[in-house]
């Protein structure tokens, strides 16, 4: 009798609990985030984005969306393995098979940082765009998301 009158305000304890571990779910988790979802939603692999995603935002109507990360990070993009920072907020506009208007997210090339503009779907191919430059690395490279290396500057 002794046990079941313990265990009762345990599990009510734990009943009442239960929606706030659901509010803050864990940022290391290897479920995709919201943002994750929409890149495939728009035809583009989730590994274009780190895990630590926070939140984002995207406005139906504009197609302009906001994805905020925990921190900024240090990536090594596949499959030349260039250095890549994200900042903290990474914004652009996003349509099927489309990212442009995209700020936030910097590779390193020849000795010099280049923001990354927009990103193009085609077939099995991405197609990055730097200013007028563009360069095209195969789909399946970014099929996973990467965890951020540490905390860096692009400057």
């Amino acid at each position: 009798m002794a046990n079941r009158l313990l265990f009762l305000p345990l599990s009510l304890l734990l009943l009442l609990l239960s929606p706030i571990c659901a509010l803050n779910p864990n940022p290391n988790s290897d479920k995709p985030s919201g943002a994750h979802t929409e890149l495939i939603k728009h035809g583009f692999p989730t590994g274009l984005l780190p895990t630590n995603v926070h939140k984002y935002t995207v406005n139906q109507t504009t197609n302009e969306f906001a994805v905020f990360l925990h921190d900024t990070c240090r990536l090594t993009l596949p499959p030349d393995n260039y250095l890549a920072t994200y900042s903290r907020k990474i914004t652009g506009k996003i349509v099927d098979g489309r990212i442009t208007d995209l700020n936030g997210i910097n590779v390193r090339a020849f000795f010099k940082w280049w923001g990354i503009t927009g990103i193009r779907s085609k077939g099995e191919d991405l197609v990055f765009e730097v200013g007028m430059v563009t360069a095209k690395y195969p789909s399946k490279n970014f099929d996973e998301s990467p965890p951020c290396e540490g905390k860096h500057s692009s400057s």
